[in-house]
């Protein structure tokens, strides 16, 4: 009971501090482009805030049990993802320098056509709508069992409070505080590792020996998540946003910095995991070690957790919101925008009163965008327009071939758990950019 009511005062203190404290957005561009006083995000702000709108609640509670589960092997594999920033921000760079895009929409109206911008708007749409209900989830967790009161309770307050701030500010809000969040976080982490390494059984050598470098106990999601880096970040509007409000050289800069430190992150809350292994903890790796260490770090935890789900919550209603009103142009003013925010809310959070799992909103949705590796690794390159609807349709049907365990297991050439993942996409995307390049093939 003690647990629970600090876990409410957390929720409730949190949200209300960075209600007062979130910049009132009066102009379009403070609301959707997060430019203030004319000026743009600069390479500290950016990074904190690319990285805490990537740390979702859903994506530590993922590294913390893969630690668990495969030892320091599994933290290493998430960590992969990250990736993403680096190749998101190098490719961003040269189509902003070499081909004077302004947005992803932009470039793909531009090369080919509305039908394909409006075939990658319903999958970035898709992409915000699951990122409402798997980061929700998590919070409630850890308030009470799935489908009780106290868990349905949490998850719609948490929801409205963050609502509350993002519709105050839009991205400007959004952006300052990830700059909170990501400090919070930070000192959070080490106060959990300082407990964890404190521990008498416990050491950098227990760490180092936890895991087995093989396909079967890791590698095959290592691998995975980096084949998927390369087209993962570009259905995610929360990071792509980002990545065209500061300047290129700011923005590259950042991204890679992102990278690096988003990547270290993951891995040390993965430790946590890793702990749990080396005590023989079975279940959700950080909410037991919590409880192992009493009620002050289950409170740090949930924390963190609140955190986190709060960076990437108030992001996704201001990619929304942004998505709807600049780049499909539905509706310029900030009405319109503080409307779609709670639009997608409302339509996030339905899922979470039909049980979905949270896990596949992130592996799954990454192999059924595969079909944009192509488009954007090649964004220079000359083809037919028909490339475009070729290379995503072909990610989409491996995609769903995975979801349904389809895939004939003859080109499974690992064993383990992660193995169909991992080749569905090593196929998956050789077929997608076979297919993107046989139009210009054929036209010549």
């Amino acid at each position: 009971m003690e647990t629970l009511h600090g876990q409410w005062t957390l929720i409730i203190v949190s949200s209300l501090i960075l209600f007062l404290v979130s910049p009132l957005a009066k102009t379009r561009d403070q609301f959707f482009k997060a430019v203030n006083n004319r000026k743009a995000p600069n390479t500290l702000v950016l990074t904190g805030s690319l990285i805490i709108s990537w740390i979702f609640a859903k994506s530590i509670t993922n590294a913390a049990n893969l630690g668990l589960d495969f030892g320091i092997v599994g933290g290493v594999a998430y960590a992969g993802y990250y990736l993403s920033f680096a190749v998101a921000g190098l490719l961003i760079y040269q189509m902003r320098t070499k081909g004077g895009f302004e947005s992803i929409h932009q470039f793909l109206s531009s090369k080919f056509g509305r039908g394909a911008m409006a075939i990658f708007s319903i999958l970035i749409a898709i992409r915000l709508f699951n990122e409402v209900w798997s980061n929700t989830m998590v919070i409630g967790s850890y308030f009470g069992d799935t489908g009780s009161l106290p868990y349905y309770t949490a998850i719609i307050v948490f929801t409205v409070l963050t609502l509350a701030y993002a519709i105050k500010g839009g991205l400007s809000s959004s952006i300052f505080t990830d700059v909170i969040q990501m400090v919070l976080f930070s000192v959070l982490l080490i106060v959990i590792l300082w407990n964890v390494f404190s521990a008498e059984d416990f050491s950098v050598q227990t760490v180092v020996s936890s895991g087995t470098w093989s396909f079967e106990l890791g590698l095959n999601l290592f691998f995975a998540a980096i084949i998927q880096s390369f087209s993962y970040p570009f259905h995610d509007p929360v990071l792509t946003d980002r990545a065209f409000i500061s300047s290129p050289k700011v923005t590259r800069r950042s991204f890679i910095l992102a990278s690096i430190l988003g990547a270290l992150c993951i891995v040390l809350f993965s430790l946590i995991g890793v702990y749990a292994q080396s005590q023989g903890m079975k279940g959700q790796a950080a909410v037991e070690v919590g409880k192992a260490f009493g009620v002050v770090i289950l409170l740090v935890i949930n924390f963190i957790m609140i955190t986190s789900a709060a960076s990437t919550l108030d992001s996704t209603f201001s990619s929304f919101s942004k998505l709807l009103a600049i780049d499909l142009n539905m509706g310029k003013d900030l009405s319109f925008g503080r409307a779609s925010m709670a639009a997608i809310a409302i339509l996030g959070t339905l899922p979470v009163f039909l049980d979905a799992e949270i896990l596949s909103a992130t592996t799954i949705s990454g192999t059924m965008v595969i079909g944009l590796t192509p488009v954007f690794v090649f964004w220079n390159m000359k083809v037919p327009k028909v490339s475009f609807y070729l290379s995503v349709i072909c990610g989409l049907l491996f995609g769903f071939v995975l979801v349904f365990g389809l895939f004939p297991k003859a080109l499974i050439l690992t064993e383990g758990k992660y193995a169909d993942l991992l080749w569905v996409n090593v196929w998956g995307i050789l077929s997608c950019i076979i297919l993107y390049i046989i139009p210009k093939w054929i036209k010549k």
